[in-house]
């Protein structure tokens, strides 16, 4: 076991299958010589060579187009955008090729493809260097998006991303790259896509989240127990497939469900989970769904960033509202 950061993580689980597997291979725009623009890929083109870990162009769609390629011909590239704000050029590759050449081809062709991108707000960072886009990547059939939230998921989700035989956007949340630390297996493991980790079991209210966003549900979570409200914190981990059973698991022992997360409100997350909690398991419902999410507008500049984040005590506002409703 070691002590590693989120981004410490990924670059050990990378380090760890491109030694397993040499079909791994890494790329992306400055990703080989400089270990990319938050550091996740440094020592890998050092190690592996520039055949297994090298510079791209400054083209998303062309990384991934290229990428694609691959996967097809047999290889397991991972490739980074260096912020998700910046994946757009690239949604054409993976909706229109990535997600649907399985299909296309009757089954006879799979696209083994991880496409990593640091995702969401305060860092401090001008725009499109601070979206949280995870729903329009879940809106396509076909891809997969994954966003671990502690250094341990980190590594077992990407090892498993990068196994996986369909397309993976592996969505890091930069605002803990590094400001979690957490002991970490040194072998490799796998936690399992679509399998959601109940963080903090409660009885009075069942929190979902993901991603940066569940260290504020921690701490609101730590907040409202000494208030006397006890509140079960479930992670997703997974946005698409994501784990009904498990919400609809705790639901059935609270009554109660918030949903929490930083991307906009409108047709988000929160909406899907709410509406499918509605359909399958209304009568355990105690109190109406409530959902805190990101304001529908662009992610603001630095200097408005408080004003669009969620912060703790947002979170236990909210739920201290929701568990005191009465019929």
């Amino acid at each position: 076991m070691s002590v590693r950061t989120i981004v410490g993580a990924v670059n050990h689980a990378l380090m760890t299958e491109m030694a397993l597997d040499p079909s791994v291979v890494v790329f992306g725009e400055d990703v080989g010589l400089e270990g990319g623009v938050f550091r996740a890929t440094v020592g890998l083109q050092s190690t592996y060579g520039v055949d297994r870990c090298f510079d791209t162009p400054l083209s998303e769609g062309g990384i991934v187009g290229a990428a694609i390629g691959m996967a097809v011909a047999g290889l397991k590239p991972v490739v980074e955008i260096q912020f998700a704000g910046f994946s757009y050029p690239a949604f054409d590759q993976l909706a229109s090729h990535a997600a649907r050449l399985r299909n296309r081809t009757r089954g006879s062709m799979e696209v083994p493809l991880v496409v990593r991108m640091p995702y969401g707000g305060g860092i401090g960072a001008p725009e499109h260097h601070s979206e949280s886009p995870e729903v329009l990547y879940a809106h396509v059939p076909g891809l997969k998006v994954v966003v671990p939230s502690t250094p341990h998921d980190a590594k077992g989700l990407l090892i498993a991303a990068i196994r996986d035989h369909d397309p993976v956007i592996f969505m890091e949340p930069k605002r803990i790259y590094r400001s979690l630390k957490q002991e970490v297996p040194d072998d490799a493991y796998t936690i399992e896509i679509g399998r959601a980790r109940v963080v903090r079991p409660g009885s009075d209210l069942t929190l979902v989240s993901y991603g940066a966003q569940i260290k504020e549900a921690a701490e609101a979570t730590a907040q409202l127990h000494e208030l006397g409200v006890s509140v079960e914190l479930v992670d997703l981990r997974t946005i698409y497939p994501y784990d009904l059973e498990t919400i609809i698991e705790s639901l059935r022992r609270t009554g109660r469900i918030l949903v929490v997360h930083e991307g906009p409100q409108s047709f988000g997350v929160a909406g899907e989970i709410i509406t499918s909690v509605l359909e399958e398991a209304f009568l355990y419902l105690e109190a109406p769904p409530a959902r805190l999410c990101g304001a529908d507008t662009i992610f603001p500049l630095p200097r408005g960033e408080h004003h669009y984040l969620i912060d703790p005590q947002r979170i236990a506002a909210a739920a201290v509202e929701l568990a005191a409703y009465q019929p």
